[in-house]
């Protein structure tokens, strides 16, 4: 449905290479993962904005659980939403202005060891 490009996820000890699709139009953004009935491992969606902003992300029509990770323009994970309530309308926000958030199925930030201060190598960010 949308371009999907490779990313990578760096913690202090190893680095994760996902396979994630772009959300770059406000169409695209508000679509996002709404109707996915399943999600493979290490796929997601990269929601990114124009500028750094603080954003809201819900989980109106999304069916499985997501880990919403908020990044900031040099690709630093800022906060982190675990498991998101799937048809959740509870807004979930970014603590700071962020450029992007990154969507991947709930309970792999667990799995990979991630956390806020870690980064996600792509073009997007100015690295």
């Amino acid at each position: 449905r949308y371009n999907r490009t490779p990313i990578r996820s760096q913690t202090a000890q190893t680095e994760h290479r996902l396979r994630v699709s772009l959300a770059t139009t406000e169409e695209e953004r508000a679509q996002g993962l709404m109707f996915i009935q399943s999600m493979a491992p290490d796929t997601g969606m990269l929601f990114v904005y124009a500028r750094p902003q603080y954003v809201g992300m819900w989980m109106k029509n999304t069916y499985v659980a997501l880990d919403m990770l908020f990044i900031d323009q040099g690709g630093r994970i800022v906060n982190i939403a675990e498991n998101a309530r799937p048809l959740a309308l509870d807004t979930i926000s970014s603590t700071s202005l962020v450029l992007a958030v990154l969507e991947l199925p709930g309970g792999t930030v667990k799995r990979l060891g991630l956390k806020p201060g870690d980064r996600v190598r792509h073009a997007a960010f100015e690295l």
